[in-house]
């Protein structure tokens, strides 16, 4: 029971960590917080949310092997997820302040986040972590939905921390110049998060 409390407080720390530190998902939430403030991006924030807790939980239950027998299929979703991040960091350079009646620029939707889940490469550095050294938690399956709970509740008040600090810069980024400035160094920082994916082997 120590021993399971003990990596139980071990896994939160873990999940702190890899959930509050800077990359792709909390990189965009800070933009569309700057952007699109709280309310409109609340269906990015539960997608983010919802889709990685769903994410581990289906590696935890046995996608990881697929992956393990087919390294291929995990280099297709990699360079996949870096050309999205891309595309992504284009978007978000381009964006414009946001003008009355203007319904041109969207954050982005739920489906659109919680996909986005399946080709972010720090979110599958987690989700494998997460599994290969923290399955210990308790017996199967109760340890994976155990993780995938803490994850969906820390990860939830991750993206609402990111997406507030967002929207509280509105009140100092004010001029058409320094939103397009900051939008352009959030996509600069989306595009340095692809460094460990093109480095990498």
């Amino acid at each position: 029971m120590v021993a399971s409390q003990q990596l139980l407080m071990a896994f939160i720390v873990f999940a702190i960590v890899g959930l509050y530190t800077p990359g792709p998902n909390n990189v965009m939430l800070l933009a569309s917080g700057l952007n699109f403030g709280l309310r409109r991006t609340l269906p990015h924030v539960v997608g983010v949310s919802l889709g990685f807790a769903f994410l581990v939980a289906v590696v935890g239950l046995g996608l990881g092997a697929v992956f393990s027998s087919y390294p291929l299929l995990q280099s297709i979703l990699k360079y996949a997820g870096a050309a999205y991040l891309v595309y992504l960091a284009v978007c978000i350079a381009r964006a414009g302040p946001m003008t009355t009646g203007d319904t041109s620029p969207q954050p982005l939707t739920f489906w659109q986040a919680a996909l986005f889940q399946w080709i972010n490469v720090k979110g599958w550095v987690i989700a494998i972590g997460t599994i290969t050294a923290y399955a210990a938690l308790a017996s199967y399956p109760w340890n994976i939905l155990t993780m995938a709970l803490l994850l969906l509740v820390l990860g939830l008040s991750s993206s609402v921390a990111w997406t507030l600090f967002g929207a509280s810069l509105q009140s100092l980024v004010r001029s058409p110049a320094a939103i397009r400035a900051f939008n352009w160094v959030m996509a600069g920082l989306l595009l340095a998060s692809l460094y460990p994916v093109l480095t990498e082997g």
